[in-house]
């Protein structure tokens, strides 16, 4: 028997042409200022940009990326880059030129499609430094042709996906650079639908759900339009974050589920209006990206509700390695709600010391991970021996099991700081100074001492109207963990740096602070 077809797996580009074919008439794409587009619309909308893509050249050799916000286009040219297939590469468009065309260079991106009114001064200094470069826009604009208006001009035909293996890499993404230059990562097809599944199995959504994305499109925030469309439910889309914009969203479309990363969880909840919004509808809040401070997260559940649900993982292993459901959030216990949750039950997780050995329940030991969720590798094959060595993706974060298999992590190996031949988790020092009622957000780094080798700084950000004295906070710190982990020193900032992906720049803040 030789039926090659048979038994061929599925992969994103299929499930999203199978979808895009059922339940046409349901509503699903949402805009503020703008028609809601059916799903019907979305399928031809897919059609028109894969006509408009190959008419300009673009083929599966080609690798292609966006500088955009969250438009409806962001959505139609991701699903029709999938369906030709070219090889995306994200760039997040906020981040600057140097580190924009780091990755233009390294992932050799030769089709450039930006946003005329936010982003055509980006593309044109893309293009002057990579003249090779071709430029297409969305809108109209001076210097590259308006594939909106291309796509408008073609009759919507039957998506064909691609027929691919598990090991295509349709997607590269690059590491957020803390710790030094940013890394290339393919995803294969294996990876990205092992995520996806798991996300549809595992995750809380309201039934149907009702979806706000204000999450950059090019980035996590398009992992949520999948489960509206599979599930039957909308999907509104809001250029940015805003905070004002996102409370009298969710009042206004009912929204009942959304994706959040801790420092917009803060901003909503310090906004001067929040508790004029009716957030009732709310049922789950994801989040992620970042550790939240387990502080302001039982203030989040004490003025939102029991809504909120994290997730955990990272480019290399992709969103779906812990899970933290809604009912295991317990107000009471702050060591809970610093978790990140349970093992997914998809992926094999362990947690071992610098032997490669199992660390027992209460021991600090570094997450590694298998499974078909894991990444096929770097592109450079170095990185590879350190990041599997002994047949496991070392993923960097350093995590606590309690005896009811709850992980905590305690912070990345690379933070760690050796002040005086003494172990510090900047993650544990962040946890004492957060749960000053005085405290916004804190960062902790290391910086270096004569004497010790390395000695702790906190940055800290104070809610708006209020202060703290700077020995107020490391007496704290040194009564809940000894002084030897007590910061030396306290800087009080407006805002904390923060990574395109809304984490911690404690790279930036090494930088800032060399002492």
């Amino acid at each position: 028997m030789n039926y090659p077809n048979l038994h061929r797996p599925l992969y994103g580009a299929d499930v999203l042409a199978n979808a895009l074919n059922n339940y046409p008439d349901i509503a699903l794409l949402r805009q503020l200022d703008g028609p809601t587009l059916t799903v019907r619309d979305m399928r031809d909308e897919t059609s028109r940009y894969i006509q408009a893509l190959e008419s300009v050249g673009v083929t599966s050799q080609s690798c292609v990326s966006m500088l955009a916000s969250n438009l409806p286009e962001t959505l139609h040219i991701g699903h029709a880059t999938s369906m030709i297939p070219t090889l995306m590469v994200p760039i997040h468009a906020m981040s600057s030129l140097a580190d924009q065309l780091t990755i233009v260079r390294d992932a050799g991106v030769n089709v450039l499609i930006f946003e005329a009114e936010r982003f055509e001064k980006a593309a044109a200094d893309i293009k002057a430094a990579e003249p090779g470069i071709t430029l297409l826009s969305v809108g109209p604009s001076e210097i590259a042709p308006d594939i909106r208006k291309l796509a408008a001009s073609f009759e919507p035909k039957k998506l064909v996906p691609p027929v691919i293996d598990g090991d295509h890499i349709g997607r590269r993404s690059y590491s957020g650079g803390t710790t030094g230059k940013p890394k290339a990562i393919p995803s294969a097809a294996r990876s990205g639908q092992q995520c996806a599944m798991i996300i549809q199995a595992e995750w809380e959504w309201p039934s149907p759900p009702q979806i706000l994305s204000c999450a950059p499109l090019t980035h996590a925030g398009g992992t949520m339009f999948m489960p509206a469309l599979l599930k039957g439910g909308t999907f509104l889309i809001l250029p940015r974050f805003d905070p004002l914009q996102v409370l009298q969203s969710i009042q206004d479309y009912r929204i009942n589920c959304m994706m959040l990363v801790p420092t917009m969880i803060y901003a909503l909840l310090d906004h001067p209006r929040f508790d004029e919004f009716d957030l009732s509808s709310l049922e789950t809040v994801f989040y992620g990206a970042s550790l939240m401070n387990p502080v302001r997260l039982k203030e989040a559940i004490e003025r939102i509700g029991p809504v909120f649900a994290q997730f955990y993982g990272q480019a290399e292993a992709p969103m779906v390695l812990t899970y933290f459901r809604k009912a295991d959030h317990d107000i009471n216990d702050m060591n809970r709600l610093a978790s990140c949750g349970l093992p997914c039950p998809y992926v094999r997780l362990e947690l071992h010391d610098a032997d490669g050995n199992e660390v027992p329940d209460g021991e600090p030991g570094e997450i590694v991970v298998q499974g078909p969720l894991v990444m096929n590798g770097y592109l450079d094959e170095e990185l590879n021996k350190e990041v599997f060595k002994g047949g496991w993706l070392h993923t960097g974060d350093v995590a606590v099991r309690d005896p009811n298999g709850f992980l905590r992590i305690v912070d990345r190996v690379k933070d760690m700081i050796v002040s005086g031949g003494f172990n510090i988790y900047p993650r544990e020092v962040e946890m004492v100074i957060a749960a000053h009622p005085a405290v916004a957000e804190v960062a902790v780094i290391g910086v270096p001492h004569d004497k010790w080798g390395e000695a702790v700084k906190a940055v800290v950000v104070t809610k708006p109207g209020q202060e703290v004295a700077e020995d107020d906070l490391i007496a704290a710190v040194a009564q809940a963990k000894g002084s030897y982990q007590a910061p030396k020193s306290v800087v009080f900032v407006d805002a904390i740096p923060q990574t395109p992906v809304g984490k911690p720049d404690k790279k930036a803040l090494r930088a800032a602070y060399p002492n």
